[in-house]
């Protein structure tokens, strides 16, 4: 994989990935081509961060209030047109035209996720119809709904991707593989190095949503959203109690194929835990988020392995990466354990982890128009694997 725009762009038919997550932050966009061989090229990316206002209409609606069908289909056509502007700026960035566009991969933003229950549910909103009228580029999107029309959790969505560009099976005594997206939620996908075992995905837990959240509660005049690499975390301590009945969340003895969300792990979901204990300080409160995220995801990794004889590679990719005490703890966790572990950053593999879901989108879109299976049945516990996605014509 390569980055940079080549000279012969005319030459060429894109692909654009959209991708706006469960942080609510921004839009991210990467323009990414296939050659003969479906050999995947990012030539460029484009990001536009979410105004304050619009950032709280959609965290506003991850659980129910008054008003929601009007505030969320007003909102799905308000995305919509931000998305438009993006992947027309995304254009005229890359001085490409829209008959260069093939499709564009658009996973919306999630608003609900209910994989559970007599009638399991997934919302993702921005309309995907007026985004394609608005750009005059056929759009591939609602791509969760097939697989739970199968019986599947609608999520996660990126191993069938992940298993395209990091597997190793194919190589002689090759190694294990974990990649690990810390977005809002935290999503794992295990690609093992023998063939006798199955690819395995599903959600760990919570990533940055708990960490954002409560940063921003305790530091409502800051010009971050987020806890910058860490560091009033690193001011804090951990408490081993607040921990231990974080980690007894009935999620974490779930086994999978499960999913989840920000209308899960929530400032609430924390609060209540709170109650229960004596008063801890805010930045110790923090602390143990950033211990609490690092164990379940470690916890996740060593559940699974394979009979492969060489250090497990562990990528690490999403917002959470820049997260020093976050990365650390990790690292930590699994220098602790008895098998040897060797923890990456997906850059290594020249994919910019902040752009690897969009990327991934435009890889979905990409197997919707070549019809390629791009669902995992054992990962979703669907019926069967499928083609996901709709096609909505400008």
């Amino acid at each position: 994989m390569t980055s940079g725009c080549t000279s012969n762009k005319q030459q060429r038919k894109y692909f654009i990935g959209l991708m706006s997550g469960t942080s609510a932050d921004g839009i991210d966009l990467a323009l990414v081509s296939f050659d003969e061989n479906n050999k995947l090229t990012h030539h460029a990316s484009f990001y536009q961060p979410y105004s304050d206002e619009i950032t709280d209409k959609i965290t506003s609606l991850y659980n129910p209030d008054k008003n929601e069908i009007d505030r969320a289909f007003a909102l799905d056509i308000t995305l919509a047109k931000l998305f438009a502007n993006a992947v027309n700026d995304l254009l005229l960035q890359e001085q490409l035209h829209k008959q260069e566009i093939i499709a564009i991969g658009s996973h919306g933003q999630t608003i609900r996720h209910r994989p559970q229950g007599v009638s399991p549910f997934t919302l993702q909103i921005g309309c995907c119809q007026t985004l394609a009228t608005l750009t005059g580029i056929r759009v591939v999107g609602q791509f969760r709904r097939k697989d739970m029309a199968l019986g599947g959790q609608g999520a996660p969505l990126v191993p069938a991707f992940h298993q395209t560009v990091f597997s190793e099976q194919a190589l002689n005594n090759g190694s294990d593989v974990f990649v690990v997206n810390i977005g809002g939620i935290c999503n794992l996908t295990f690609l093992p190095a023998s063939s006798k075992y199955n690819v395995i995905g599903y959600d760990t837990g919570t990533g940055n949503a708990l960490l954002d959240d409560w940063f921003q509660l305790h530091h409502p005049e800051s010009q971050y959203k987020y806890d910058k690499h860490g560091d009033w975390a690193a001011t804090g301590k951990v408490n081993e109690a607040l921990l231990a009945l974080l980690l007894s969340d009935d999620y974490f003895q779930m086994l999978p194929p499960k999913s989840t969300g920000r209308e899960y792990f929530h400032l609430d979901w924390l609060k209540k835990q709170l109650l229960t204990l004596n008063t801890i300080s805010s930045q110790d409160v923090q602390a143990t988020l950033v211990v609490f995220t690092a164990v379940t995801v470690v916890n996740a990794i060593k559940q699974h392995s394979s009979d492969s004889k060489k250090a497990t590679k562990v990528y690490l990719c999403g917002g959470g990466v820049h997260n020093k005490s976050l990365k650390n703890q990790i690292n930590q966790q699994l220098q602790a354990s008895t098998r040897n572990y060797e923890l990456l950053l997906t850059n290594q593999k020249d994919i910019d982890g902040d752009q690897l879901e969009a990327i991934a989108f435009a890889w979905l879109a990409f197997a919707y128009e070549k019809k390629l299976l791009s669902s995992m049945s054992a990962v979703t516990g669907a019926s069967k694997s499928c083609t996901l996605g709709c096609k909505f014509l400008p």
